[in-house]
Order: C-alpha cells, then structure tokens, then sequence
C-alpha cells in the first residue's frame, strides 16, 4: 500500500491554491486523479516521484519511508521505486528504442527484461527503429515499457494518452492495464477522460482547488445513485436523432455503440460529447447524463 499526505503552496492560472490531500492506495489497485486543469493533479505525481519537495508531507509504501518532512527525511527521485509515464513521451531521439529501453537499466540489471518488455508491450518490429519514425501511439507503448524497465513498485502515469485518437487510447489503455496486471503493479494515473477512469480505474480521486471533494469507485463517485438495475454503462453520447415522437441516442461504449430509446424529456439537456451513463429499470434502458463534481 502506497499512503501519503501532502501539503504545499500552488501558483495557478486561476490563483494561488494549496494542495492539501491524504491518500491511501492499496497494492496491486490502479486509482486515478480527476481533476480540472490546474487542481494540482500533475504536482501529487512530481511530489510521489521525488521531482518536487512539498513544504509538508510523508510518503510510505509497504511500509518503507520515502519522505517526512517532519524529520526532514526523503529519498532521491533514483532511489524510489517508481516508473513515471509523462504526456510528451520524452524518448532520446537518438537511440533506437531498445537502446531507449536500455538505458533505463540499472548496473548489472540482466537485459533479459529488455527483451520480456519488447515482447509484452508487442515492440518486436519496432526494437531497431527511432522515435521520429514512430506514431503517437507506439512512441507511447516505448515510453511505458521504458518506465516498466526496473520493474518499479509504483507506476505514475501523467495523462499519457490525451493526444491520441479514441482507436489508439482504447488500445493503449488495453497495454496498461495489461502490464499493470502482469507486474502487479500499484499504479496512479492522472486523467481527465471519464469513459478512461471508468474503464480502468478501481480507485478514483475527484480533486478541485487542491481538495480531494470525493473518492470511491468509478460508478459511486459519478454515477446516479438512483440509477439500478441488470446493467450499467458508461460511454459518450455521439448521435441524438428524432423518430416520430421518440429520440435515439447513440453512445460510443468502449468501442461499441449502443442505441438507446429516449424521450424528449430525457435530451433536453443532452448535447454531443456528452458523457453518460445508461442502465436498466424495469427491463428497459435509461439514459442519464453525468455531472461532473468539477467546476470548469
């Protein structure tokens, strides 16, 4: 279990903000931070990682000490046990992407985990080339496996599949949690695509102005709590179309579309883009939009 608290002064585009939060995260769990841009998101990860002292906190996993302030105790970023996936990729354009991978060892480390890497994240025809021959998505599929290298005991992942398209997030979301299953890792991940924290997460963490206002599972932080039923969804709602006097509402579930009978009632606040989240009542579909606890 990874436990911390953390407090420190944020200077923001919207102002200056402490970030004060308290959080545990089970072992072998994938939680997630939601939060709006500038709500400190990115500054937990950094702090975890070692890349940015807070003015108070303390950091333990399975039962080791990485930070207290309070004794002005703190390991150095190389002496945690963590791999840190960022937004931009940040491979070295000029090593191929074994030699990414290898350097990323550390001394006397066997490169037999080179070669599992290549393997698991399905590098094979990839290992000889350059990350300016490679698309968005491989390049990030590198940029894991670089940060699985030391096999890590905590992965930290910085909304590392914003820029991609929504074939190539599913499918990078398929190789993390893959590899979080595999190396049964305690994994953290910043996001702000709630059909990707509902897929993924088992843990999520509303974060606003520096507070954590809610935490829980996906569906019991978001969801309807009136909402009950056989089944329950979440997607995104691409088609509103009027038949006679009903609508159907179209919504991009992972990589599925489902279609589902609505009234007016039911749309009249419903746009495009939407996310929302469809259940059984009474044998029949229902389609309720989900408000965000953020304010944009």
């Amino acid at each position: 279990m990874i436990s911390f608290s953390i407090c420190k002064s944020l200077q923001t585009a919207h102002g200056n903000i402490t970030l004060d939060i308290s959080c545990e995260i089970p072992s072998g769990q994938l939680a997630t931070i939601y939060g709006a841009s500038g709500a400190g998101k990115t500054t937990i990860l950094r702090i975890l990682a070692g890349l940015l002292q807070p003015e108070k906190g303390h950091i333990t996993l399975d039962g080791n000490t990485w930070l207290d302030t309070a004794n002005g105790s703190g390991l150095l970023p190389q002496k945690r046990s963590i791999g840190f996936v960022f937004q931009d990729y940040a491979l070295f354009p000029n090593m191929t992407v074994r030699k990414n991978l290898e350097y990323a060892l550390e001394k006397r480390q066997d490169k037999k985990a080179i070669d599992e890497l290549i393997e698991v994240m399905e590098l094979q025809e990839l290992h000889n080339r350059y990350p300016d021959t490679l698309s968005g998505g491989q390049k990030q599929r590198v940029a894991l496996a670089r940060a699985l290298v030391r096999k890590p005991q905590l992965l930290l992942l910085d909304e590392p599949l914003s820029a991609l398209d929504i074939d190539m997030r599913l499918k990078l979301q398929d190789h993390i949690l893959q590899v979080h299953k595999h190396y049964k890792l305690t994994t953290l991940l910043v996001s702000h695509d709630i059909s990707e924290l509902f897929r993924m997460s088992d843990k999520v963490f509303v974060l606003e102005q520096g507070k954590i206002i809610k935490e829980g599972p996906p569906f019991a932080v978001f969801s309807n709590p009136q909402a009950s039923g056989k089944f329950q969804f979440t997607g995104e709602v691409v088609s509103i179309e009027k038949e006679d006097v009903v609508y159907v509402v179209s919504v991009l579930i992972y990589n599925s579309i489902a279609k589902v009978v609505a009234t007016a009632g039911d749309v009249q606040n419903l746009k495009l883009g939407d996310t929302v989240s469809v259940f059984s009542k009474a044998f029949n579909p229902i389609i309720r939009k989900i408000e965000m606890p953020i304010k944009k």
